[in-house]
């Protein structure tokens, strides 16, 4: 038995071929007990008292010859040694199982914390086993939400601000190389969408009521609005040069509301990534984006029905996938029975008409947060002309309702999607 390989045990004080390992972390230096000081998995010495105990045997039987009592020993003696070597063991025994509780049973948990920024709720969750990193790592993403929504505010005193007040006044303006980039993208995303993402628009906005945190009900006057749209501020009319920004037309007034939220989601991505963290959802009222998955499931997340407090339907989120959705339900005012949105089509300067709210899937690609947000919005406003938009944005993944509940889908999202209740599309467009 002392040499039998299939419980790891020696004859010749050398432990060989074991058959229950730990990993590294696990072991620990048993010295002066396999000879020659040699280091021992405490493994071993489990797996040759459990064996054998199983066998209804001696545990110092099993054990390398240097634990083997002594055939010249009194009976006394070797009762007494036995017994303290069983003591040692069981002493090993307990150890072990300790370690194994303290680090093999530890369970991966959801950690989460939240915020109010960008002017709705975000929340952050985490899915591991250390509660230290994981909490360092939402602490981290939280700094950077309040960083951005500082930096970039509409309408309380941000470099945002700074630079529109120097377009209104025909000045050129140093801004940050973070802001240039992202002005710089900003256009490229407006240019794709034929000016239906459009951040130049914040004069409107403003007009519309809604750069305060309370909306007022209260329609402005049609001729006000038509003299701003016919101003036609465009984001193409930035001249970006390095970190000089300037603009012909004094109209421009920028507001990143529509940019903002996509950009934070990918720097959440960032940081958490940096952090170590490999499984997370991030949330910014309604863009969401997934890192990893949760344990051996896909992250799964919910669309809102636009007029119900209910899911409309739900879907699995993967490693680097983004969600956005613009609706009419999410900032708006109603006056005689007539709800107005913040989200301007800018060639009337109008709150949108025709769509409740549409949902675009991001799949995994550099910047997809950003595009979940920006493409949202031009999709929403085209109402049925949304699949060439979708197209040009690289977008294969949409839903949309209409102003009459009416669903439409696209193929790609269609079977991506679980529907929930008695809900179901009326076209699935390939």
């Amino acid at each position: 038995m002392p040499g039998d390989p299939a419980i790891g045990l020696c004859g010749t004080n050398r432990i060989a071929n074991p058959v229950l390992t730990l990993p590294q972390r696990h072991r620990l230096p048993l010295a002066q007990v396999a000879g020659n000081d040699a280091a021992v998995d405490p493994a071993l010495v489990v797996a040759a008292a459990l064996v054998d105990t199983g066998a209804g045997g001696n545990p110092l039987q099993l054990s390398c010859r240097r634990l083997t009592a002594s055939p010249s020993d009194s009976a006394g003696r070797r009762m007494a040694r036995a017994m303290k070597q069983w003591t040692a063991i069981r002493r090993l025994l307990s150890m072990l199982l300790a370690i194994i509780c303290l680090t093999g049973c530890a369970r991966d948990e959801l950690f989460r914390q939240e915020s109010y920024v960008f002017g709705t709720r975000v929340e952050v969750v985490v899915y591991g086993h250390d509660p230290q990193l994981a909490n360092e790592a939402l602490a981290a993403v939280l700094r950077e939400f309040d960083r951005l929504h500082r930096a970039y505010h509409a309408w309380e005193p941000s470099e945002l601000t700074e630079l529109n007040e120097a377009i209104e006044a025909g000045r050129h303006h140093q801004v940050s190389a973070e802001l240039a980039t992202l002005l710089a993208d900003a256009r490229r995303l407006s240019a794709l969408g034929d000016g239906l993402f459009e951040p130049a628009i914040g004069r409107l906005i403003e007009l519309w009521g809604f750069h305060s945190d309370t909306f007022r009900p209260k329609v402005p006057d049609a001729a006000a609005v038509r003299a701003l749209v016919a101003r036609r501020p465009r984001i193409l009319d930035l001249v970006i040069n390095g970190r000089t920004v300037s603009s012909s037309n004094r109209f421009v007034r920028l507001d990143l509301g529509g940019y903002a939220k996509g950009y934070a989601l990918d720097r959440a991505a960032r940081i958490l990534r940096d952090k170590g963290i490999e499984n997370a959802l991030v949330n910014i009222g309604g863009n969401v984006l997934a890192l990893g998955a949760k344990g051996d499931r896909p992250w799964r997340i919910g669309i809102q029905h636009p007029r119900d407090a209910g899911v409309l339907a739900s879907l699995p989120l993967y490693d680097g996938e983004a969600v956005g959705t613009s609706g009419d339900y999410q900032r708006y005012f109603e006056v005689d029975g007539v709800r107005y949105s913040h989200l301007i089509d800018p060639r009337d300067g109008r709150p949108a008409r025709g769509t409740q709210s549409l949902t675009v899937l991001v799949t995994r690609r550099p910047g997809a947060g950003t595009l979940s947000d920006a493409a949202s919005k031009p999709l929403f406003i085209a109402n049925d002309g949304w699949p060439s938009l979708a197209g040009r944005y690289d977008v294969a993944h949409v839903l949309r309702v209409d102003d009459q509940g009416r669903i439409t889908v696209s193929s790609a999202m269609h079977r991506r999607l679980s529907y929930h209740g008695e809900v179901k599309p009326a076209e699935i467009v390939e």
